[in-house]
């Protein structure tokens, strides 16, 4: 068995690769400029999933270059970092709901308490997290068919714990979204802000990272000699294309718009993750 085997089933598109870093690093600016300019420091798991997705296509086109001489290093950088940036992304998202939450003041109308729901589905979040990222640790040393089972079985349990996470998270915001639809709460009848926008859009988000996960674990189990694995397209279409649209989405519709304002409690910051995740 051939190294270029081993690495890729197919031959890697620099071309495709340096356009997804571009398309990453734009988005990732975009995000640290909105950051910066509404002190929104929670978002920087966003902004570092964004970096992430950018380094592993860097990686990738770095490797589309040596073909067929491909190296490890790069191939190993671009399977993590990649396959670790949605985790990041859907940690801002759970803060999200946690913030319309509080701004409609709907604890009542929650199954979980705005101030446990960040601890919950983050620390689920940073469990699948681990498991994906020792599962890529032992695919880059891999040196036999079993190793690299083990990997992949490894990658799948995380995967799986993720999709089960957000599958609940889903529940969860489907239940507030019609509780406090059926009975309004006070604050969420008297704010000029548009939150159940922000929770259609979660749900979109959520639905992206949903598909590219069982897609993940499709890939994950068919093997590296699968049909998806022996075609790079379908990380394109899969996974490269739904994290654009959810980071292009997060920059139209920023998050800062679900700050409450003019006469609201503002929490910013470390202060909000705080008292969202240690609550």
């Amino acid at each position: 068995m051939t190294t270029t085997y081993v690495l890729y089933n197919y031959k890697p598109s620099l071309v495709a690769a340096i356009i997804a870093v571009i398309c990453f690093l734009t988005v990732a600016f975009g995000h640290l400029f909105l950051a910066i300019k509404h002190r929104m420091k929670f978002l920087l798991a966003f902004i570092i999933g964004c970096l992430f997705e950018a380094v592993g296509y860097g990686a990738r086109a770095v490797n589309a270059h040596q073909a067929p001489n491909y190296s490890t290093m790069p191939y190993a950088m671009q399977s993590l970092f990649i396959l670790l940036a949605p985790s990041l992304f859907a940690a801002s998202i759970y803060m999200i709901l946690g913030r319309i939450i509080r701004l409609t003041q709907g604890d009542s109308r929650s199954l979980i308490r705005s101030t446990r729901l960040t601890k919950i589905f983050v620390t689920g979040d940073i469990l699948a997290f681990l498991m994906q990222c020792g599962g890529g640790g032992i695919l880059s040393g891999a040196k036999t068919a079993s190793k690299l089972k083990l990997g992949q079985d490894v990658i799948i349990v995380g995967l799986v714990v993720q999709i089960l996470f957000f599958g609940f998270f889903v529940i969860v915001s489907l239940v507030f979204h019609q509780r406090i639809t059926s009975n309004p709460t006070p604050a969420s009848l008297a704010t000029s802000i548009l939150w159940q926008r922000y929770l259609y859009i979660l749900y979109f988000a959520s639905l992206l990272i949903m598909i590219r996960c069982v897609y993940r674990v499709i890939e994950y189990i068919q093997g590296t000699t699968g049909f998806l694995q022996s075609h790079e397209y379908f990380a394109y279409l899969f996974d490269t294309a739904l994290m654009f649209t959810v980071t292009v989405i997060f920059l139209i519709f920023h998050p800062s718009q679900v700050v409450p304002r003019e006469g609201h409690k503002i929490l910013e910051g470390t202060e909000l993750m705080s008292s969202e995740y240690h609550a």
